[in-house]
């Protein structure tokens, strides 16, 4: 099969997440999401021993992990060189499309705002579910397809009306109803996918902007326009944008839409669904109905 064409400039996101670093981060949306992933976490009663962390931006998760059972070795990958402190994690640099796990080395894998900017996801997945000892865990949170709607619109409105044409600005995020497939296509047993949104509010777009490019997010695709955009069409962006996503205190709304990722190796301890007509009771019998015959 002929290999597809890349979405993203993988460089080119290193590099941009290594320019955010060096400024300080603007991290408000990965510490929500660490929280909330190691919420999930919580609900999950098995200890584990083996736990790598894929391609999250920052240290957050791994270190909250090793803090919370200091007797596993928590073993971090991402895309740039990790100061860690004193938090017990083996860190190094590599790539999410490119796992240098062993089959069936860990027993939990999990990732925070990173997968989203993979060219390959099917692949990472399948990688990630080989990785997985039997009956280990994946979680994991990304951005999903509702992300950063409003500045979509708003740029591709703006850019139509003053040069005739619109180019792709913001990332073709996945959509939640397709995740689950993508799972269950990937080997995982059980798998779930859902969203919560976190909207948040900016004095104007250019705000927007600022944390986007603090966060390491701006636009990375390989078909994005090579030449600066002319300065009114980011003027009649905000403009738009003001118009039509502000609250009536005058601010405007952007909105981050977290698919979260659940999925099991499989094991034969788990649960599996009965074979056909193998079922000891009658749907009829179940819901009190008569059968009512075909003609």
């Amino acid at each position: 099969m002929a290999k597809q064409p890349p979405i993203f400039d993988r460089a080119l996101q290193r590099r941009r997440l290594a320019r955010a670093v060096t400024a300080g981060a603007a991290d408000f949306l990965l510490t929500w999401t660490v929280e909330e992933l190691c919420q999930r976490l919580t609900t999950v009663k098995r200890r584990f021993h083996k736990i790598v962390d894929i391609g999250t931006p920052l240290p957050q998760l791994a270190q909250t992990l090793s803090s919370a059972d200091q007797a596993a070795l928590v073993i971090r990958l991402g895309a740039l060189p990790t100061v860690l402190g004193a938090a017990p994690v083996l860190a190094f640099v590599g790539d999410e499309e490119a796992l240098p796990f062993l089959s069936e080395s860990c027993d939990l894998a999990v990732s925070a705002l990173a997968l989203h900017q993979v060219n390959d996801l099917p692949g990472a997945l399948i990688q990630i579910r080989r990785a997985l000892q039997p009956d280990g865990l994946f979680l994991a949170a990304m951005l999903g397809g509702r992300s950063l709607d409003e500045l979509r619109q708003a740029m591709a409105m703006a850019e139509a009306e003053i040069s005739g044409g619109v180019s792709p600005r913001v990332a073709p995020f996945a959509d939640v109803r397709d995740m689950g497939g993508l799972l269950q296509r990937a080997g995982f047993a059980l798998p779930v996918a859902d969203t919560e949104s976190l909207t948040v509010r900016y004095a104007n777009v250019f705000r927007l902007a600022a944390d986007l490019r603090a966060m390491g997010a701006t636009n990375t695709l390989v078909e994005r326009a090579r030449r600066p955009a002319k300065r009114q069409i980011f003027l009649r962006a905000a403009e738009i944008y003001a118009e039509r996503f502000s609250d009536p205190d005058g601010r405007i709304r952007a909105t981050f839409e977290i698919v979260f990722l659940s999925g099991w190796a499989p094991h034969e301890s788990q649960q599996k669904p009965l074979a056909p007509g193998s079922a000891k009771m009658r749907l009829a019998d179940a819901l009190k109905t008569k059968d009512i015959p075909s003609e």
